[in-house]
């Protein structure tokens, strides 16, 4: 399957995060790797896309942070910012799907093959 373009995803990266959260927390590094296998490896992400988006959640109180300093304990390397949703994250969530819902059956609509 062909990866999906930039562009395309401009918007929707915000509700991607949160959906992944929404599922259990985790580091930056394992969210991307979430969004890559749950996206069959269509969707590859930069740490440089990741973090801002993260950082604009956590400001907006849609997902909350704290330091796992488990990692660093055994010194395997530095500590992590480990990211989960909160509970404005998900009603924020719920608002993200139905847009999307609504958008897609549109966009099908025109976008189908004439009969």
């Amino acid at each position: 399957m062909s990866k999906i373009e930039k562009d395309m995803l401009r918007g929707h990266l915000d509700g991607l995060v949160l959906s992944i959260l929404e599922k259990d927390s985790g580091h930056g590094y394992d969210i991307l790797k979430r969004l890559r296998e749950e996206s069959q490896d269509t969707l590859q992400l930069k740490e440089g896309s990741l973090y801002p988006a993260l950082y604009r959640l956590e400001e907006a109180a849609l997902v909350k942070a704290r330091w796992d300093e488990s990692n660093a304990a055994k010194s395997k390397g530095p500590r992590r910012r480990v990211y989960s949703i909160t509970p404005k994250g998900e009603k924020m969530l719920g608002r993200q799907r139905e847009k999307w819902t609504h958008f897609s059956q549109i966009i099908g609509r025109i976008m189908e093959a004439p009969s």
